[in-house]
């Protein structure tokens, strides 16, 4: 199972990103989807996550600027970021619960991480 993410760049404050992740591999049933964040000298935190068809959770200093949805047929998910602001720079990652069909329990996976600038 391989998780892969997209989209992270350089955009300036106030500007708009959006990042996506990718499952693939022998995947059997995915269910939470998360994505995290860590920036320099600090721990890494739950951004947003979303739950099979789609209650979704946001933490606070994101909450109304950031948007996760995930496309089930796809094995994708997606964090629409607007508002963006310069405490928003981290490396952020995708992360997903996902059972395998080699493995019998389920396990969370993690990407390798994408880089997200925003200068002020």
């Amino acid at each position: 199972v391989q998780l892969v993410e997209s989209g992270g760049g350089l955009v300036q404050a106030g500007g708009s990103l959006r990042l996506s992740c990718a499952a693939s591999g022998t995947i059997s049933v995915i269910g939470a989807m998360n994505w995290f964040r860590q920036a320099p000298g600090k721990q890494r935190e739950l951004v947003a996550s979303i739950i099979g068809g789609g209650p979704t959770n946001y933490a606070a200093s994101v909450k109304g600027r950031f948007t996760i949805s995930r496309d089930n047929a796809k094995n994708t998910v997606a964090l629409q970021m607007n508002s963006l602001e310069p405490e928003d720079t981290a490396v952020y990652y995708c992360n997903a619960n996902i059972k395998s069909t080699v493995l019998g329990d389920p396990y969370y996976y993690w990407g390798q991480g994408t880089q997200v600038t925003v200068s002020s």
